[in-house]
């Protein structure tokens, strides 16, 4: 056994957990120093099996070396497509921008993907993987996305099951499109040892796995308890009520483990959209909407008199958390954005006034005005705004709103126009309530008559694929957004499939999975 790995001299978890994560530690720099690809492996299976944050700062040295690496003449020579692709994804998604012509490498003389690449899985594979992480313009990646696919799919029939898995889900589930944070359970069921290092991280993922099961039970125990005990959810009895399902985003949002009381206060906003959405879609007339609205914009206690009860104890439940929240980043962080917050929420039941206005007159607004506020409506742009301030970051004195938000407001829109075309591409009776909802592929249709369903579909498609390509290069350096909040969003965006992607029986079959999965003790 290597001396890097054999360490008998430990006596409970917790010395297990640091004997492991030096021993870890150790075999990475040598290895780094050895054989650089071995190195691209270990970080990769570190990061699928969410251990990243106990690494953070070795990953980053070996990225930023391998980076500068690559600049160096001929670097890409004696490079195989695995390797290519690999070290390509990796890179990019901590920030680096590599151009994408290191692929022309594997072109013949006809500009065409060379033909002995076909029967190559690990590379196509990799390759594949690696063209989730274009931005626009990169046409070379699109070629790769095209050429990849295919021959994944056009030899799925002479793979045997293990490889015919593994192909599936590089082309159903992308690696930089889904959270490992959801897959860990899975990932270590089927994780194969055959090296000393892969049995240690393995050791160590179970650890890690027990210690954020009971982060989680415990902060689930909370948010029950939260909702359970606020008032509104008595007065709103056709209002959904499922914190657990809103809960999860949290978890996604902001993966890292030592992020509890984060994830304890994105909740409440979160939670609230929901209710506040509700209001709007299935309970209020338009008048009493008007006013609520006016009410949430003035931000004043006192007006609250004027509303029917239901509404007046939404807006108190709204007022009381959203102040709560600007306590709580005054107490860690040293400043309020109360005043960002309130702007937020009014900005956000604007949006829904104006598709109240729409639905109540029977009016169909045009597909860009509906995108344009479909994007505000989402809710998107209050929760990340939210979770922008719980993060630490502060907004500058002097600036206007507008201003503050300048470096943030392109990927918030991004992420916001993600989720909101997603949704509108999921089950129209979201969970079965008897409210109307708007569709941009409904307005679509019928501002270009003649255009089929799933000509529209394709089209809504086409435009989230897009959106991914803006949220991929707005975290490209060098970027003014805080890399904490670029990840977050990216898990945001990570997220929306899973929360409104419907089967046939109006459920979330992925959501239920990863809540089993996450919940649930491993025998």
């Amino acid at each position: 056994m290597s001396p890097v790995f054999n360490n008998p001299n430990v006596i409970n978890e917790k010395d297990v957990k640091y004997t492991k994560v030096e021993q870890v530690e150790k075999y990475l720099d040598i290895v780094n120093e050895q054989n650089q690809l071995q190195a691209l492996v270990i970080i990769d299976v570190i990061q699928q099996l969410g251990l990243d944050h106990l690494f953070h700062q070795q990953i980053q040295l070996i990225l930023e070396q391998q980076y500068l690496k690559t600049k160096t003449a001929h670097f890409y020579r004696h490079s195989d497509l695995y390797e290519v692709s690999l070290r390509f994804r990796l890179l990019r998604q901590e920030g680096y921008n590599v151009p994408a012509e290191v692929f022309n490498n594997f072109k013949g003389e006809n500009e065409s993907f060379q033909d002995e690449l076909r029967q190559d899985l690990k590379g196509l594979m990799a390759l594949h993987e690696a063209t989730h992480l274009s931005i626009k313009g990169e046409g070379i990646l699109v070629e790769a996305a095209q050429f990849s696919g295919e021959c994944l799919t056009r030899n799925m029939v002479y793979l045997d099951d293990n490889q015919s898995k593994m192909a599936r889900q590089t082309l159903q589930h992308p690696i930089h499109k889904n959270l490992p944070r959801y897959s860990i359970r899975s990932s270590l069921e089927e994780f194969q040892v055959g090296d000393e290092w892969e049995a240690t991280l393995k050791d160590l993922a179970f650890i890690e796995f027990g210690k954020l099961q009971s982060v989680y039970k415990e902060e689930k125990r909370q948010v029950l308890k939260w909702w359970n005990e606020l008032s509104v959810t008595q007065d709103l009895k056709l209002a959904r009520s499922q914190p657990l399902k809103w809960y999860m985003w949290s978890i996604g949002a902001l993966s890292d483990p030592r992020m509890s009381k984060e994830r304890m206060e994105l909740i409440k906003p979160i939670s609230l959209v929901y209710l506040v959405d509700d209001i709007f879609d299935v309970y209020g007339k338009l008048p009493e909407l008007t006013l609520f609205t006016e009410v949430v914009n003035r931000w004043e206690i006192s007006t609250v008199e004027q509303l029917p009860n239901y509404m007046r104890t939404c807006f108190m439940t709204l007022y009381e958390t959203t102040e709560n929240i600007g306590c709580v980043v005054y107490k860690e962080h040293g400043w309020n954005p109360i005043d960002y917050l309130r702007k937020a929420w009014a900005n956000l039941c604007n949006a829904f006034l104006e598709e109240a206005k729409w639905f109540n007159s029977g009016d169909m607004p045009v597909v860009e005005e509906y995108l344009k506020n479909g994007i505000v409506s989402s809710g998107v742009p209050m929760v990340l705004i939210n979770l922008y301030f719980l993060l630490g970051h502060a907004a500058t004195k002097d600036s206007s709103s507008s201003d503050v938000f300048a470096d943030i407001e392109g990927i918030i829109s991004s992420i916001a126009q993600i989720l909101r075309l997603l949704d509108d591409l999921g089950n129209a009776e979201d969970e079965q309530q008897e409210g109307q909802d708007g569709s941009y592929v409904e307005y679509l249709m019928e501002e270009e008559q003649g255009l089929t369903y799933e000509d529209a579909r394709q089209h809504v498609l086409d435009m989230v694929s897009n959106a991914w390509k803006d949220v991929n290069k707005q975290c490209l350096t060098p970027s003014a957004i805080p890399l904490s909040f670029q990840k977050a969003c990216l898990n945001v965006a990570r997220m929306v499939p899973m929360m409104y992607i419907y089967d046939e029986n109006h459920c979330l079959p992925v959501l239920e999975k990863h809540i089993k999965s996450i919940f649930c003790d491993m025998d």
